[in-house]
């Protein structure tokens, strides 16, 4: 079994708790889905925000959903780059699974498809 990583970014509607909250857990549910993750099966996330969102930590969605507590998470703010998608939520969640690498479905929601799409693609986003 190996470690793999998962992508994930959405924007969010506005720069408060439930507005991070919510647009965290949806973002995790659907990475989960789609990717047929299992809790136990994911060994840390990574979550970062762009600096216009710093009104609560979208690592405490995952205890208000219930998952365990031995999940390694922490949140950091991506690099403020000019012209950079604003209000954006970015989740990279490492699982151990059988799947190949191509086999991984990374999630981009609300104006973040346009991050997979290319429109605003910095290095690191391009699908």
């Amino acid at each position: 079994m190996r470690c793999r990583g998962v992508r994930g970014a959405i924007t969010v509607t506005g720069n408060n708790r439930e507005n991070i909250m919510t647009a965290t857990k949806r973002l995790l549910e659907e990475i989960l889905r789609a990717n047929e993750i299992e809790i136990d099966d994911i060994a840390a996330i990574f979550f970062t925000t762009t600096p216009d969102l710093n009104a609560e930590f979208p690592a405490a969605a995952t205890r208000e959903i219930g998952w365990p507590q031995h999940i390694a998470l922490i949140c950091g703010h991506e690099m403020d780059v000019p012209g950079s998608l604003p209000h954006c939520l970015r989740i990279l969640m490492l699982v151990n699974t059988e799947k190949k690498a191509e086999e991984i479905a990374h999630i981009y929601l609300e104006e973040a498809k346009k991050l997979k799409e290319g429109k605003l693609a910095l290095s690191g986003d391009k699908a």
